[in-house]
């Protein structure tokens, strides 16, 4: 979700020692790199809001945002690295991350759920392969980055979290079961539910970076993650009809409207996240189709890292572990928003 120069930047201003900093460097083959500024630490725990409401915050929050190290802002990012990484090679190899690549700090957890896909077609086959090689390539530059400092894995469900958003979601029933592995359509509406989230992620990021070669780069970074979302959002309105497994075995098939699926989801993210309803679908109310969601302006919303966790813990309050980490992540930052 955080590209290499955006990262890159980050450590740049780090209060890590030296050798962490050098580490990191070479590791993004970017020495030399300029320092942006420290203003970018403002936002790590409040909500989305517009710039001007950002500077008439209480001083006592900016404050708190303030120390929270860019070590700790990577490591937040690693964390979601993780999940998506175990999800992709899950459904593309039937094999998640090599333990070589789930060591670190704090406590390891592994990974329930998750197996290869039956891709009917090519061209989603290939899609999956591509981001699942991107994920993973993620989550190792980040952890050369950050040596000694980056987090372990932490526990991962990819399971019964499934399950309870498709249920919260109303796409299945209390009692029934939703696996997303099960076949293409179950796939793509749960990698929906990643992607849109990662993209606002990375835009909630951009307004933060006051240098302007850095930002052409974060914004660089932002399209391609946008393209991975167009992909699967595309892919969905395209099947007007698709079927949904139920059963943990793929059993239990019942025929649904992927694209009105699709407006589900996003409902229930937008029911987590906080009061604004920015959550598209990818379907308008006219039922037109909606690929690229985003405001009056064109412009694409943004999520703060506490409302990313709220969505990956599944509740609407503060908490530190839930849904998809049921025992958080690793880090300090690691606590989602109260609404």
């Amino acid at each position: 979700m955080f590209g290499k120069r955006y990262a890159a930047s980050m450590i740049n201003r780090s209060a890590e020692n030296d050798q962490d900093r050098r580490r990191f460097l070479r590791a993004a083959g970017m020495t030399g790199l300029g320092v942006v500024g420290a203003g970018a630490l403002g936002g790590l725990t409040a909500g989305t809001a517009s710039a001007s409401a950002r500077s008439a915050a209480p001083m006592a929050e900016t404050a708190e945002a303030a120390q929270v190290s860019d070590g700790a802002v990577l490591n937040f990012a690693l964390n979601l690295e993780y999940l998506e990484a175990e999800f992709y090679l899950h459904a593309v190899t039937g094999r998640g991350l090599p333990d070589s690549l789930a060591t670190g700090t704090g406590a390891q957890g592994g990974v329930t759920g998750g197996r290869a896909v039956r891709f009917e077609s090519r061209t989603v086959r290939q899609y999956a392969q591509e981001i699942a090689g991107d994920e993973k390539d993620h989550v190792q530059f980040l952890r050369s980055a950050l040596g000694g400092a980056a987090v372990s894995r932490p526990q991962i469900d990819l399971q019964s979290s499934f399950t309870a958003a498709a249920q919260a979601a109303g796409l299945v029933k209390k009692g029934q079961s939703f696996d997303a592995f099960a076949c293409e359509e179950n796939f793509l509406l749960a990698a929906y539910l990643f992607e849109d989230v990662g993209v606002t992620a990375y835009k909630g990021a951009a307004p933060l970076i006051t240098n302007k070669t850095y930002l052409e780069a974060a914004a660089g970074i932002l399209a391609v993650e946008a393209y991975h979302a167009g992909n699967i959002r595309s892919q969905l309105y395209d099947r007007r009809d698709g079927l949904l497994g139920t059963g943990l075995l793929g059993t239990g098939l019942f025929s649904h409207d992927l694209r009105e699926a699709s407006v589900k989801l996003s409902d229930a993210r937008d029911s987590l996240d906080g009061p604004t309803d920015d959550d598209q679908g990818v379907i308008d109310d006219r039922g037109n189709a909606n690929i690229v969601p985003a405001d009056a302006n064109g412009i694409a919303y943004s999520r703060s890292p506490g409302q990313v966790l709220n969505i990956v813990y599944l509740t609407s309050k503060a908490a530190t572990s839930g849904g998809f980490f049921p025992k958080g992540v690793n880090g300090e930052v690691n606590t989602s928003a109260a609404h």
